[in-house]
């Protein structure tokens, strides 16, 4: 799909959420937005977008696409954004739990997560994750999330 940057993220994080029958996307996106997508931790990219497509697949730039194709061409560059789903086997209260903490955390994202969670989360919470609590959301992976996650339900069930 070529699709409206308006929309690219939205878009390919409802498909990965709510249509499992798809096993593989491509798409074209504003570089930016490819990055965002495809992004690990320590890229600067990586944000709560990055979390939550690694959450369903990985994902990858394939290749870039310049303005000079288009017409009228755009002042931004296209990146070619391939995604395959992976299967996780996650209780839907715990990822409830992951994507929240992930938007609050990342609305933060250059607080240490015992700040931006702070009356959430609790500092030995997080320790019992495996993530320091002077860590940023940046500087956490997928799997230290999930475990902040179920430990996060622990706590509330």
């Amino acid at each position: 799909a070529n699709l409206p940057y308006n929309i690219a993220t939205n878009l390919v994080l409802t498909v990965l959420d709510e249509v499992p029958a798809v096993s593989r996307l491509l798409v074209m996106v504003q570089q930016e937005a490819g990055e965002r997508i495809a992004a690990s931790v320590g890229d600067d990219a990586y944000s709560g977008v990055s979390v939550r497509v690694a959450l369903r697949g990985k994902a990858a730039i394939v290749g870039h696409v310049s303005p000079s194709v288009f017409y009228p061409q755009p002042r931004v560059n296209s990146a070619l954004v391939a995604i395959e789903r992976v299967e996780r086997s996650i209780e839907q209260h715990v990822e409830d739990e992951l994507i929240d903490l992930v938007r609050i955390a990342f609305n933060q994202r250059r607080k240490m997560l015992r700040k931006s969670l702070r009356g959430r989360i609790e500092e030995n919470t997080l320790e019992s994750a495996g993530i320091s609590p002077t860590s940023r959301p940046e500087e956490v992976e997928l799997d230290r999330w999930i475990n902040l996650a179920r430990e996060s339900t622990k706590i509330e069930l």
